[in-house]
């Protein structure tokens, strides 16, 4: 048999990070003793060729100049246990049966490196190596100490590239290593190329699924969740963690002279996260399953817990790394801390910004609101009022910090004059609200940003989702149309709501209730809904007009004008019109410029975008900002990068179009006056003081103003390029049949009765008259 001396000059080159060769046993000294010179001179070559390439250049050159800065000291051996915690519970110490750690530390020897030991003396100093190097890690070092609590790696923000994660096997290709990211959403059919995790060739022990951090790193933990599948019931029960720095040789993470096993997943969503009893620092990280659910079969979705270990020679930078230049608040923030927060903002800029509530929850938490304007709490005639509003689905809590950071940006933006923000908060009546549905929110924050999964909080304390609460008016209008009803019977815009929805029976969410009233109070011109889970812009409308048809394009009247709309925020944000990114779940919308019109993505009736559209004059979107609905705190500054300027580009739009005021002959503000472009089906009218906004693209428009008991005036406005609306008002007269009918409702509809002097002149001219 070939003596094994290779193995044991690679493992300490590799793992040690040093080139000590330790003599073999005599009887393989000749055989050995050509063999660290020929591996000197591979090894010289392998760091040449690796250094040639672009992409781990840098990584490469650092590792040589870092190695021994990170192994000096080694990691105690103690009897450790695995504190796996999530599933809504605290973390907690748990100890795997005798039995189940026996069976698994026997599948252990099935896949570790077969190591040949010609005699008793060599196999006791192989071991003696193993556990005085990497009983957990040899790179542990000096940094064992230090209880510090790493964030995500990034495999569910997609930091970490598809070719970063390896498996041993596969299914198929939609369950391959790439799909094995935390929270990652399957398509509707089995069979998918995008489907919902990693899944295993084989159903036995000797896979694993497995991680390249691309540069050393203190791992700290992992999570892990089964497989999203409508169909299938997949999940991992129990795994090892195995580490290494060059991915050939692999040291498993011990429980004093035991493979220490992790306790996974008991159903396929919650998410498990296990904390290393001590920090282990490699550039691999593999996840090998030991047991599963009986009735299914391997499939993971894994996030890693670690941090960058920091570079001292300031020579390798982490790709696309994005620092924020803004000293805001990066932070998650409960209820409390977030109306503290808001309340600061109003202290430091009180001239600018005004707190509101619009209602309460269903716990009784009230759903505050800022304005930011430069006259505060009043409706400026001609100035345009918009809103942002986030959380309506309580775990996507992105949107929600984005606009606790917004209003802190704006504010502190305006007191250093930045003209941009002057101009902005002068010219516009803004509305944020960060938290729609601050119940869900509370149920997702209490448990954490990893653990919260997918849907835990999305709905409203009474299992309402906001977002899709509101009234289907699109039936109610496409019934209209196609009986030819409009506009004789009904009017193409602000579309009564039915009575049974406003019943007190009727299933709607006491925060739903306080939005439409809302709504309906301010004269919105311009809407976005921040949410999370995806990077697009979806427009109306979101319910398909064919009966029965899941995903179809419906386009509104102003359809040219919302895609104008959605693609200027997709358009500034950092990502999600860069064709080079990588689809969050199942679909790339980059290639459609980063929009889509909600319909052709799937139907949903009753969506706010909807009913803002058809019940009020405001034009309503929604921005999906980040794949990672409740992101770690520590990625709040890189998202607050990514959708800044997005943020204060949309806003801007609500200057384009047409404005101005209708009046009548007294120079006095018509309310309620109904304006009309010439080739759009859909109306506006005007505010309490008769001032309306238009939005529309570029070109010339025949406008039309009209008002019951008004006659109707028409005139062509024309809308440039540049940013600002164009100014059009309207004045326009009484019709004769309304004055008629104001005389007659005056008095009572009776015959006009003449002055007593002119009646009596009139009778006496009479009589004269008769005599004669």
């Amino acid at each position: 048999m070939q003596p094994d001396c290779s193995s044991r000059l690679i493992w300490r080159r590799r793992l040690d990070f040093q080139l000590e060769i330790i003599p073999p046993p005599r009887a393989m000294t000749r055989q050995c003793l050509w063999m660290p010179l020929a591996l000197l001179l591979l090894l010289g070559l392998a760091d040449l060729s690796f250094g040639s390439a672009d992409e781990h250049e840098d990584y490469y050159m650092q590792e040589m100049l870092t190695r021994e800065h990170y192994n000096q000291v080694q990691v105690p051996e103690t009897p450790i246990t695995s504190p796996p915690d999530g599933q809504g519970q605290p973390r907690r110490s748990e100890t795997m049966p005798k039995g189940k750690g026996e069976s698994d530390k026997k599948a252990d020897k099935g896949i570790a490196p077969a190591k040949s030991a010609p005699n008793k003396k060599m196999a006791k100093s192989k071991k003696n190596t193993l556990k005085d190097s990497n009983s957990a890690s040899e790179g542990v070092g000096q940094f064992t100490s230090i209880k510090e609590e790493c964030p995500p790696i990034g495999l569910e923000t997609l930091k970490i590239d598809d070719f970063q994660l390896h498996a041993s096997s596969t299914k198929r290709y939609g369950l391959g290593a790439h799909r094995g990211r935390l929270n990652i959403q399957a398509g509707l059919y089995e069979d998918d190329l995008y489907d919902g995790a990693w899944c295993a060739g084989r159903n036995d022990p000797l896979q694993w699924f497995e991680v390249d951090a691309r540069r050393l790193t203190r791992f700290t933990g992992v999570i892990t969740q089964g497989r999203s599948s409508l169909w299938s019931s997949d999940w991992v029960t129990s795994y090892k963690v195995m580490v290494s720095n060059d991915s050939h040789s692999w040291v498993t993470l011990k429980n004093g002279s035991e493979d220490l096993i992790f306790l996974g997943n008991r159903e396929k969503e919650i998410p498990v996260r296990n904390i290393f009893p001590s920090p282990v620092v490699a550039r691999y990280i593999r996840v090998n399953p030991c047991s599963w659910f009986h009735s299914g079969s391997i499939c993971m979705r894994v996030e890693i817990l670690g941090c960058p270990l920091p570079d001292p020679n300031n020579y390798y930078h982490r790709r696309n790394e994005v620092i924020t230049t803004d000293d805001l608040d990066f932070k998650h923030h409960g209820y409390k801390e977030m109306r503290q927060f808001m309340k600061v903002v109003n202290e430091l800029c009180p001239n600018i910004t005004r707190i509101y509530n619009i209602g309460k929850s269903q716990n009784g938490l009230k759903l505050y609101a800022i304005e930011i304007s430069d006259n505060p709490g009043e409706h400026e005639v001609g100035e345009p009022e918009f809103r942002y509003t986030a959380g309506s689905h309580g775990n996507e809590v992105l949107g929600r910090e984005l606009l606790l950071l917004l209003m802190q940006f704006m504010c502190l933006e305006y007191l250093s004059g930045n003209q941009r923000i002057r101009h902005l908060v002068e010219e516009t009546r803004i509305h944020l609200l960060p938290s729609v549905n601050p119940d869900g929110y509370e149920k997702a924050f209490e448990v954490g940003s990893e653990l919260s999964g997918w849907s835990l909080g999305r709905w409203t304390n009474d299992g309402i989702d906001i977002h899709h609460n509101f009234p289907d008016l699109n039936s109610m209008l496409w019934e209209a149309e196609s009986k030819k009803w409009i506009p004789r019977k009904m009017a193409n815009h602000h579309v009564s709501i039915p009575e049974w929805y406003q019943s007190e029976n009727a299933s709607v969410a006491l925060e739903t209730r306080a939005l439409i009233a809302w709504m309906e109070k301010m004269p919105f011109v311009l809407g976005g809904n921040l949410q999370g889970g995806e990077l697009v812009v979806t427009f109306p409308y979101d319910r398909t007009r064919s009966q029965g048809v899941a995903r179809e394009q419906t386009p509104t009247p102003d359809d040219h004008v919302f895609r104008w709309l959605a693609f200027s925020y997709a358009s500034t944000h950092r990502l999600m019109t860069d064709a080079n990114r990588r689809a969050c779940h199942t679909e790339d919308f980059a290639k459609e410029d980063g929009t889509i019109n909600g319909a052709s993505w799937h139907t949903a009736a009753g969506s706010m975008n909807d009913f803002s559209y058809l019940h009020t004059n405001s034009f309503e979107l929604s921005m999906y900002v980040g794949c990672d609905k409740f992101p770690h705190e520590s990625e709040l500054p890189e998202e607050w990068e990514n959708n800044r300027e997005s943020l204060l580009v949309f806003m801007e739009q609500v200057h384009r179009g047409i404005k101005g005021v209708v009046r009548d002959l007294q120079g006095r503000g018509i309310a309620n006056a109904v304006i009309s472009v010439e080739g759009i089906n859909h109306d506006i009218r005007t505010a309490a003081d008769g001032d309306y906004w238009r939005l529309l693209n570029p070109g010339e428009y025949k406008v039309t103003a009209r008002a019951e008991g008004y006659s109707f005036t028409s005139k062509k406005c024309e809308v440039g390029y540049k940013m600002g609306a164009t100014r059009c008002d309207f004045t326009i007269g009484r019709t004769n049949l309304s004055r008629i009918r104001e005389i007659m409702e005056k008095f009572n509809k009776q015959p006009i009765k003449l002055p007593v002097r002119q009646l009596q002149a009139r009778r006496s001219r009479e009589r004269h008259l008769g005599t004669s």
